[in-house]
């Protein structure tokens, strides 16, 4: 018998007029960019840049994210069912976003951005890379409000009961695992920038999200119940599939970024005593 658990019975609607509702996800997920907004507004205003320019670069990002998400999902887990009825894909208020998607959306946008404002893509995606994190956090906590994306059945004292979805077993409360590790990360890359004020090796923190976050992903998935039906007798899911190109390209990248860096280190001295 499982004597500590804890009865999940949210409501995802926060209230409702008429057929129009607001919900928790939908609330969480404006927060992820109001708050990724006024940390990117606190950066900027510390390397001296217009606002301007980061109300252009919320547009790319937000485009970027929900397109990219969507796809992610409707391509990456169902890609049968969406291919043969493709109008599905516009229907984002049915549900369905993928953070791989998301992943690879910020790339391009942050792409097309520094491009036409020519900015470095590397200076870019390492600020972003911060408010990604703290989005994650609350991604991932709209899905716990949504009684989604959970885990498997265990004995763990912190075990949720999803009643909205019919369960009588705890199960492994997975989002609140994610969410906090990447609230963790979120600090940690916060951190890591302030420290020297931005002055940090170019393309570290971008490359530390994604061995950071994918890698946390990776390892959760094993506690979380099949997403699709697919993925039922496989070795990886597919979350741990998708998530292993971006560990290994930020493993990659972080190399290369302390490689340049060291190269750097070294021949600055012999520089500057050549100008003595």
């Amino acid at each position: 018998m499982h004597l500590l658990v804890i009865p999940w019975d949210v409501n995802p609607e926060i209230f409702r007029i008429g057929s129009f509702a607001v919900r928790w996800y939908g609330l969480l997920f404006a927060s992820s960019f109001l708050f990724g907004y006024f940390i990117m507004l606190k950066i900027f205003k510390n390397e001296n840049l217009p606002d301007a320019l980061l109300d252009k670069l919320t547009v790319y990002m937000a485009i970027g994210v929900i397109i990219g998400a969507r796809l992610g999902h409707c391509l990456l887990y169902e890609p049968e069912y969406y291919l043969s009825k493709p109008l599905e894909i516009l229907k984002v208020w049915k549900g369905g976003l993928a953070s791989h998607g998301a992943g690879a959306g910020i790339l391009i946008a942050v792409g097309i951005f520094a491009y036409k404002e020519k900015k470095g893509y590397f200076w870019v995606l390492d600020r972003v890379a911060i408010v990604v994190a703290l989005s994650g956090f609350f991604i991932r906590m709209g899905n716990l409000m949504n009684s989604e994306i959970y885990g498997i059945e265990t004995t763990v004292p912190w075990g949720f009961v999803f009643l909205r979805n019919g369960e009588t077993a705890p199960k492994h409360p997975t989002q609140i695992y994610e969410g906090l590790a990447y609230l963790l990360i979120f600090l940690l890359l916060f951190r890591m920038y302030w420290r020297k004020k931005g002055l940090h090796i170019e393309g570290s923190l971008i490359s530390l999200i994604c061995i950071l976050i994918f890698g946390a992903r990776f390892f959760i998935e094993f506690l979380k119940e099949d997403q699709v039906a697919k993925e039922a007798g496989m070795l990886l899911n597919y979350g741990q599939k998708y998530s292993i190109p971006f560990f290994i390209i930020g493993c990659i990248g972080l190399a290369i970024s302390l490689k340049i860096n060291k190269r750097a280190v070294i021949k600055s001295p012999a520089t500057s005593s050549k100008s003595r």
